[in-house]
Order: structure tokens, then sequence, then C-alpha cells
């Protein structure tokens, strides 16, 4: 039976041509094989294009599946060849052959494909692809935005600490200038070596009371004109503080106001403690503020023992505590000072504009000024 099956095979001239079926009718003939030629056509070149697209892009999913495809595809190119040379040539054996390949391929395929089918129904689809990428863009849109707005955070931090680190230079050197003018000052009117520390430890303890005093602040670089009041005052309110009257509206002291006007508060209170009469009953001391027409006025008023009808101290004493109240502190801040004494008062008044309350470091010249307000150049030597 084999060989039977081989010789039949093999002898094709047995078989009828297709054509005898069509009667070898030309329109007929024509249309059956011109049909396949284009079928046939169009198979050859849909596997070309699908292993174009494969070649081209290796990342595509399930590329076994695809070359399946293009495999069913060509075999069932190749029948529908071997279908218009059948239709002169009986080459039926052959075409049995190549339709059983086919077969197989395609049930390969089709088995295949239903087993994938959960995995192609979760693959995203165009739209939402589109989607995905819209959402990316608009994420690395709010990325950048943010990525924008801390680098000008970053610059402005940057430019605020430059602005800190001159501002911290420069109030060093000033404060350095102020110390060792004040050192030098204080040793002029000193009678012996205790008086001496005695009087410069306070005139630093005031600078520094009034630099902590604002660095404290809310706001980090000013501080309320009653805390560095109460600050300056606070030995005298510890023993004397129901004869001691603070009151004055909130105003703002930058740091080298707050400096000078500690420096003017210290003098004042210590004085007090020196040669004031806080010790008789109907002693007091008023220290109150106000700012009227762009002015700032601190006003020092000290009541005397009235019984003893002259002040505990001359008020033509001028040293330099005298000085650096009337001459230094208002020197300073671009101001005027007034120091009056009778019988039953001491006033002192500290008249100034109220934008020098505010002023920062960048003044022309403050470091060399701060240095020369307590300097025996700038006049505060004793024997003028």
């Amino acid at each position: 039976m084999t060989d039977e099956l081989m010789r039949h095979a093999v002898t094709v001239a047995d078989y009828m041509p297709h054509g005898m079926c069509l009667l070898w009718q030309p329109w007929l003939v024509f249309l059956w094989a011109g049909s396949d030629a284009l079928i046939f056509a169009s198979y050859m070149a849909i596997p070309i294009a699908l292993l174009m697209v494969l070649k081209r892009r290796t990342d595509v999913p399930h590329r076994g599946i695809v070359m399946l495809f293009a495999s069913f595809i060509l075999l069932c190119g190749f029948t529908h060849l071997f279908g218009i040379v059948t239709l002169w040539v009986p080459i039926y054996p052959y075409v049995g052959v190549l339709k059983l390949a086919t077969g197989i391929v395609s049930t390969i395929t089709a088995i295949l494909l239903f087993r994938m089918i959960p995995a192609l129904v979760a693959l995203p689809s165009p739209g939402d692809l589109r989607r995905a990428n819209e959402e990316l863009i608009e994420a690395r849109d709010a990325l950048e935005a943010k990525v924008a707005a801390r680098t000008a955070e970053l610059s402005d931090a940057n430019a605020r600490l430059a602005i800190l680190t001159r501002e911290a230079v420069h109030r060093s050197n000033n404060l350095l200038a102020v110390v060792s003018s004040l050192a030098r000052q204080s040793a002029r009117d000193a009678r012996n070596i205790d008086d001496y520390v005695e009087t410069f430890a306070g005139r630093i303890d005031a600078l520094a009371g009034a630099t902590s005093s604002v660095m404290r602040g809310d706001d980090k670089t000013s501080q309320g004109i009653e805390t560095i009041v109460r600050r300056q005052l606070d030995p005298l309110l510890n023993v004397h503080g129901d004869r001691v009257r603070i009151e004055g509206p909130l105003v703002r002291v930058g740091s080298e106001a707050a400096q000078q006007i500690s420096l003017a508060l210290h003098e004042l209170a210590t004085n007090a403690q020196k040669y004031g009469g806080l010790d008789h009953d109907e002693a007091a001391i008023l220290v109150g503020w106000t700012v009227e027409d762009g002015r700032f006025r601190l006003i020092w008023v000290e009541t005397f023992d009235p019984a003893t009808g002259a002040a505990p101290f001359s008020s033509d004493r001028v040293g330099f505590g005298t000085k650096l109240l009337t001459r230094v502190v208002p020197t300073m801040l671009r101001g005027t000072a007034e120091r009056t004494v009778d019988a039953a008062h001491f006033t002192y008044t500290l008249d100034v504009p109220i934008e020098e309350l505010g002023a920062g470091s960048e003044g022309e010249g403050e470091t060399g000024l701060a240095a020369r307000i307590v300097d025996e150049t700038f006049g505060a030597d004793t024997r003028a």
C-alpha cells in the first residue's frame, strides 16, 4: 500500500487538471487564477510586514505568537499558489501535504491564542497608554515646577545667608571697635582698678544685653524698646521696682539703635544707683517714650527727695558718662539729647528720627563711627 501511495503521489499525470472542472472557460479560469494570485500576493506581504515589525521593535511582547501568525498566513498563501498550479498541473498530493502543514500550524496558533487571551486582554489600549503618558507629562511638569520653586527658595536662602554673614562680620567689627574704645575711655575716668573694672564691665554688659535682647526677638532682627529698657533697668527693678515706672507704645528697635540706647540707659541707671535718692519714700524714676511726627523721644525723669532741696549730684559734672549721654549716643543715632537738673528732678531726653531705630548695619562708615563715638577723637576726653 505504501508503494501505491508513493506511486500516486509521484505520478500526478493520473489526475485530472482542475481547469477541466471549469470546462476551460477562459473567463472562469482567469477569475479563479487571478483571485488566487491576489490572495497569494497579499498573504506573502503580510508575513513580511510582521517580520519587519519584529526586527525593528525588539520590545514587542509575545513575539512567538506573532511568528506563528506569520507562518500560518505564509502557508495559506502557498496553498493559493498551488491552487493556481492545479488548474493546469494536477499536483493534488503536494497540495494536500501543504494543506496538512497549514492545518497543523493554524491549529497550534489557535490553541496558543486562546491560552493567551487573558494576557492579551490585559495589554493597555492606545487610549490607556495616551492617558498614562499625559499623566506622566503632568507629573513631570509638576515635579519640574517644584524643583524650580525649591531652587528659587534655596537661592533666596543662600542670598539671605550671605547677607546675614556680612551682617555678622560687620556687627562683630563694630562691637570690637566699641569695646576697645570703651576700655580706653573707662580707664580715663576710673579712680582705681576696682572702679575701672566695675564701670567697664557694666558698659560691656549693657552692650551684650542689647544684642541678646534683639536676637531673642520674634523676627530675629529687632525687639521692642520696652524689652531693652527693662533689661538695662533690671538691677533697679529688683530693688526699687515699686518706684520705677515704665510706659510707652510698642516700638521696634534694630541692633545698632538698641546698643546705643542700652548704653544711655546703663549710664542713667548707674548714676541713679550711685547718686540718686531712691532710698527716700518719695523718690521715683519714670522712663517713657513717645512717637510723634516721625520722631522717637525717650524721657528719663528722676525725682529726688524734696526735703533736701537739691539734687544729689551736680549738673556741672562732665565725665565720660555725661558725654556718652549728651554727645555720643545722640550723634550715633543722628538725633539730639538734653540733660537738665533742678532741685527735685533730673531729666534726660533723647530725640531721634524714628527711621534711625531700625537702621541696619549697611550705613556708610558705621564701624568707624561706632568707634569714634566713644574715642577721644570724638571729644569724649575727660580733660575737655
